[in-house]
Order: C-alpha cells, then structure tokens, then sequence
C-alpha cells in the first residue's frame, strides 16, 4: 500500500450525474418527485418513491436496467484502475444508496476496487420492493451538523476514518462535487488534499471559505481532468510508511 487514501464521493463524481434522479427520468417518476420533495428529506423520500415504483409494477430487474445505463465519463474507470493498481487504499462516501452505487460498480467491474463504502444502506425486501435508508438516524440520533442534510454527515464520516489506527499516517486525498462535500473538506488536515468539481457547489463553498480549508485544493472539470490531477498526485504526494518518507512511481 502506498499510504494514501482516495475517497471519492459517488454522485457527479464517479458516475456524469445524480443516480437518484437519473432512475427517476428513466423510469418516468420524476413530475411525482418533485411535487413530493417539500414534504420530506430527499433520502426518505427516495424510499417513498421506491414503494411508488414497485405499486407501479416494476421490478429490482427494471432498476438494474437503467443502473447499468448511468452515464460514466470515459476516463473514470482507468482512472480508478490505475489509482487502485498503484496501491491506494479507495473508499467511497456518498449520500447515494448501496444499492445503486454497488450496481453500478459491478456492471463498471470496480466493486473490488473499493475497500469500503459510507452511504444510505438499501436491499430489496421480502416483496421485492427496494428500500432506501438513512445512514444516520436523524429521528433517534441526529448528527447535529448543519452543512450537511439530516439523513448524513460525511465530515463525521472523515473524522471516524481519520481516528482509524489502520489510516493513521495516511494521506488522504477527498474528490466530489456537491455542498454536501464541503464538510468532510474541512475535516481534512494539512498534508491531505481535496479535489473539488470546479464550478459545482463545493467549488464555490471552498472558495468562499479558503481559511477554512487546511489542505491542499487541486480543481478538476470532468472526468479527463479528474485522471490527470489525481494520478499526478498520487506519483507526487510524500507519503509516510515505517518512518520513511517517499514518493510513490
């Protein structure tokens, strides 16, 4: 291992969009879902609509369908190939769902690329209805932050990672794109880098909030850009292992 952690949000990141509302559009349940969406958070209602999909009659097998046809840029699976052949330890945290996020990796052949992933678990139930939850439980336990929507929080994700004896002494470098992003950014310390989506929320968080940030920020604008920024990191980045500071080829 080279001592280096990659944690990649899921949503815009990995994949060219939102997956929730991709299924959505494909499935023809989007009109519903917005009219919906002020009456609840995003997460539980994307359970809601899951039961609305199924009274519906479609099945797991009609959602694997359209999974499997999310957008991807073209460079992101060699990307992760190369990220994870160079010995980095890669892990995603995303207010996706399992379900959705680890479809996707099959059919992208990178599930086994992921050491772990952080997000909303989902199953298919006795019925064949998928069912979508919240990471945190913001009935009986709210995280308590206020950057973040109530279902999670990934700077609390970060900072457990960050209290790992198995990462201590790792760098760690974060990608994503939305506001959601921005917390578990500010989480990081010096030496780790986050890689915001220029021109998306985190973006434009970041850079009303420079002070604030105490790693290293390297921008990226799609998915070509994201390879060139992060590879180039990975060879750069002095990472410490046995007491010995070194550079990774």
């Amino acid at each position: 291992m080279t001592g280096i952690v990659v944690v990649f949000d899921f949503d815009k990141t990995i994949i060219d969009l939102d997956s929730d509302n991709w299924l959505l559009d494909e499935l023809g349940f989007t009109e519903l879902f917005s009219q919906l969406l002020p009456t609840m958070p995003w997460n539980s209602l994307m359970d809601k609509m899951m039961e609305e999909i199924h009274s519906q009659g479609k099945t797991i097998d009609d959602i694997v369908e359209v999974l499997k046809r999310t957008p991807t840029h073209p460079r992101i699976v060699p990307t992760i190939e190369a990220a994870s052949a160079s010995g980095c330890d890669l892990r995603i945290v995303s207010d996706a769902n399992l379900f959705f996020i680890e479809t996707i990796l099959e059919h992208l052949g990178l599930r086994d690329r992921f050491s772990e992933i952080y997000t909303n678990p989902s199953y298919p139930d006795e019925n064949g209805r998928l069912r979508i939850f919240p990471c945190h439980d913001f009935h009986s336990s709210p995280h308590g932050c206020d950057l973040c929507p109530p279902n999670m929080c990934k700077g609390r994700i970060i900072a457990k990672l960050q209290s790992s004896s198995s990462l201590e002494g790792k760098k760690m470098i974060y990608l994503g794109d939305g506001s959601g992003d921005f917390c578990p950014s500010l989480k990081l310390r010096e030496g780790d880098i986050v890689m915001p989506r220029k021109h998306y929320p985190i973006w434009d968080l970041i850079c009303k909030n420079r002070e604030h940030v105490k790693a290293e920020i390297h921008e990226w604008i799609d998915g070509g850009d994201l390879e060139g920024v992060l590879l180039r990191l990975i060879k750069v980045i002095p990472t410490e292992e046995g007491g010995k500071m070194f550079s990774v080829d």
